[in-house]
């Protein structure tokens, strides 16, 4: 969208259980708190988490290739949840938290097509354990709801939250 920003690293400890919808604006809360105490005076800062919710288990990313392929087992054939969460810091105080939720349809998965997956590597830091907008569009059926979302940033939210972002 052509916004000037900077990347900060928050480094801070991040909820793994948990109901999804709490565990992902808590983390991007923390993680906008966390970097707003790094950033210069006056700095919009956005913090944002995504999780894959599924069964009421939070299915972060996954540790190795074998936990991959069970994620991408489990979710095999089934609707889960992707809940992206941001918050907003200005001035040092939080301004503004919200998350979204967008229902994702996995097609059946053989045993063939998980080893396919994981053997792109795809899996490395992602949610879930996939990416929808890469290789991973092969496990998908369809999606209600944000795509950007599923892709790691509920960009109709943030323009919600910070219309400033888009001229006028």
């Amino acid at each position: 969208m052509g916004v000037s920003f900077t990347v900060l690293v928050s480094d801070v400890d991040e909820e793994t259980t948990g109901d999804p919808v709490q565990v992902a604006e808590e983390n991007a809360r923390r993680k906008a708190l966390a970097v707003a105490a790094l950033a210069a005076t006056g700095a919009t800062v956005l913090g944002a988490d995504t999780d894959v919710g599924l069964d009421g288990d939070v299915l972060g990313k996954p540790a190795d290739a074998d936990q991959a392929r069970s994620f991408i087992a489990r979710l095999a054939g089934r609707t889960h949840q992707v809940v992206g969460g941001i918050a907003i810091v200005r001035e040092g105080e939080l301004v503004h938290t919200s998350v979204e939720v967008t229902q994702v349809h996995f097609r059946p998965a053989s045993p063939a097509l998980i080893d396919w997956y994981v053997g792109t590597g795809e899996w490395r830091g992602r949610a879930g354990g996939y990416a929808i907008q890469g290789a991973g569009a092969a496990l998908i059926a369809g999606i209600e709801g944000d795509y950007l979302n599923v892709v790691g940033l509920p960009l109709a939210r943030l323009l919600d939250a910070l219309p400033e972002l888009l001229p006028a």
